[in-house]
């Protein structure tokens, strides 16, 4: 059965492995699939909900488009835009945020680990934003949204504003209700310092991560430098429950290589972590290298990332302009 796919990625900047394991590879599937619809958002009005200094933010759209592209999702088949540059998102969030319901941003926990302990100067952006990420995906009739764990609740308000609005005006699948399409195997990938930490361009140490733009050097310095621990490598994955950094290392390994996280322990079952290491290494540079050199020579091409973006943002206008039409119809506008 096709499926019509939405998902976002923030224009942080400098996306690392973590990035690419845990949405971008999964893009590249999904675009390669031909039966799939696919729409890939650059949510830079999510990026707003905490301060941004406005030429970086312009410049980490760009690097994620190019991330995009050099990874190999095609804007040909493909829509990929920025979310800015198509009005009907804030129109659609303003409205659904009418229909959604306090008590159900209450209860996202994603907001309260944001804000931290003072969330009364937290902004409300930072509060309301799974509304806006409602609208992101319900202009598009998507079917299908990829989630990590992070973000399976905003699916599920999603799917609750979704019947709410269709409820309350009585027009049954009006707006579709989507399905979350979960990575089956290894996506949440952890810093190279620290098994219980995930791998984030926040963190200090640039070892602690491995960039997409990073070179080969740079690539096997890193794994060479990840914390590991004393034991040999481990025999069953059930060994990895007290062995986070083995655990994290392993798993980068087994989704690199397309494989599952017991075939690569079996590879290595008792083995030094240098050689390991060394393998790991190997298939790093492999996927990394030919990205990295891509994404470089992309930037340097601003006119062709500048028009991809144009071209993406035309074909996402065409749909979302549509539908919150005939939302505004339905509400009474």
């Amino acid at each position: 059965m096709s499926k019509k796919i939405f998902s976002g990625v923030q224009p942080t900047g400098n996306l690392h492995l973590g990035n690419y394991l845990g949405a971008i590879k999964n893009f590249v599937d999904l675009n390669n699939d031909n039966s799939n619809e696919c729409i890939f958002c650059v949510v830079d009005l999510h990026a707003i909900t905490v301060k941004q200094n406005a030429k970086e933010l312009r410049s980490n759209i760009q690097e994620t488009i190019a991330t995009f592209i050099a990874s190999g999702i095609d804007p040909k088949k493909s829509i990929i835009f920025n979310q800015s540059q198509v009005p009907a998102h804030a129109e659609g969030a303003w409205i659904l945020s009418c229909v959604a319901r306090m008590g159900w941003l209450n209860r996202m926990t994603q907001f309260k680990e944001k804000a931290g302990k003072d969330k009364e100067k937290a902004s409300v952006g930072l509060y309301s934003y799974p509304v806006l990420m409602a609208a992101d995906i319900l202009l598009y009739d998507a079917t299908h949204v990829p989630v990590g764990d992070d973000q399976k609740q905003h699916l599920e308000l999603c799917r609750d504003i979704a019947q709410k609005f269709n409820s309350d005006f009585e027009i049954e699948n009006f707006l579709q209700v989507p399905e979350p399409l979960i990575q089956k195997e290894f996506s949440r990938i952890m810093s190279l310092k620290d098994g219980s930490r995930k791998m984030s361009k926040s963190e200090l140490s640039d070892l602690s991560r491995i960039n997409l733009t990073d070179d080969k050097d740079l690539i096997i310095n890193k794994i060479k430098k990840a914390k590991t621990d004393p034991l040999p490598m481990p025999n069953t994955t059930k060994d990895l429950d007290e062995r986070l950094e083995a655990k994290n290392l392993l798993g980068i390994y087994a989704s690199l290589t397309n494989s599952t996280l017991e075939k690569s322990v079996e590879i290595f079952a008792g083995k030094n972590f240098s050689e390991f290491k060394e393998k790991l290494s190997e298939v790093l540079v492999d996927k990394i290298q030919p990205i990295s050199l891509e994404i470089k020579k992309l930037l340097d091409d601003k006119l062709y990332l500048d028009n991809t973006l144009l071209e993406g943002v035309e074909r996402a206008n065409k749909i979302a302009s549509k539908k919150i039409k005939r939302i505004k119809e339905i509400v009474g506008f």
